[in-house]
């Protein structure tokens, strides 16, 4: 039907049609638009992913990652990264952009615990039992190496550092470690074979079949391991639901899956 033969009920549908849709495109395209940029501690991977598939689809709202050590996000975030939202594996990465107001420091908690364990390939048949003095150096044989994260920079390595010093055994193994540059690739050094020994999160065995816990090192050889999350300095209002988001009883029962310890 052409336009000039149109009753004026049909056209002036029509023209209600073309205003709607005229209206509804900009909304459309700013809420496809519409994303969180997320900087987070590797070992949050695979539970911060999924939780951010299940927020979009709820929102529309793009979830947008970037995992690393914590050292290395906190890094990026100094340098001007645009981060709304970041989530460290322990304090001190926390406070060192504090200190630099370079967070909401109002908005700062901690949300999150883990466990430290010590892990082999998933067919090695080696068995240690972590007490003060235990035989670590004499497990990883004559060349095998120790994985875990540097313990200058990455969360993990601290908190094994810390532990092995606590139990009487760190001077044995110190100078054997395989330094990696986040827990995931301390993990993945022992799910390759190439060390037969690493200290990672209990969290991280969970998403790797090719390696086994051996044990879990005791809470008080270590300090308290968790991840603080704050809202960065410049952040938009969906930055803020998100986090809330993270604090709701679906997002907990995800982090439960996951091995962690909810703290909020």
């Amino acid at each position: 039907m052409s336009f000039v033969r149109m009753t004026r009920r049909a056209a002036l549908a029509w023209f209600g049609a073309l205003a709607l849709g005229l209206a509804l495109a900009p909304a459309a395209s700013r809420a496809a638009q519409q994303e969180v940029t997320v900087f987070a501690a590797a070992s949050l991977t695979n539970a911060l992913q999924e939780l951010g598939t299940a927020y979009t689809q709820r929102t529309g709202v793009k979830v947008v990652y970037s995992f690393a050590s914590s050292s290395a996000v906190a890094k990026q975030i100094e340098a001007g990264a645009p981060a709304e939202l970041f989530i460290s594996a322990d304090a001190e990465w926390m406070d060192y952009l504090q200190q630099r107001n370079l967070i909401e420091a109002a908005s700062r908690r901690d949300i999150l615990s883990n466990r430290l364990v010590l892990i082999a390939p998933a067919d090695s048949t080696v068995r240690l039992e972590i007490a003060p003095g235990f035989r670590l150096a004499a497990a990883l044989g004559a060349d095998g190496r120790l994985s875990t994260g540097d313990p200058d920079f990455v969360p993990a390595g601290r908190y094994a550092r810390s532990a092995l010093e606590k139990l009487g055994v760190w001077n044995e193994v110190s100078d054997r470690l395989l330094r990696a540059d986040n827990v995931r690739s301390a993990m993945a050094f022992v799910s390759r074979g190439e060390a037969p020994l690493g200290i990672v999160y209990s969290s991280d065995v969970g998403v790797d079949r090719k390696v086994r816990i051996v044990d879990t090192f005791p809470a008080d050889s270590h300090l308290p391991i968790v991840y603080p999350a704050a809202l960065v300095k410049g952040f938009k209002a969906e930055a803020r639901r998100f986090y809330d988001f993270l604090a709701t009883p679906e997002a907990r029962d995800v982090f439960t899956k996951y091995g962690f310890i909810n703290l909020n």
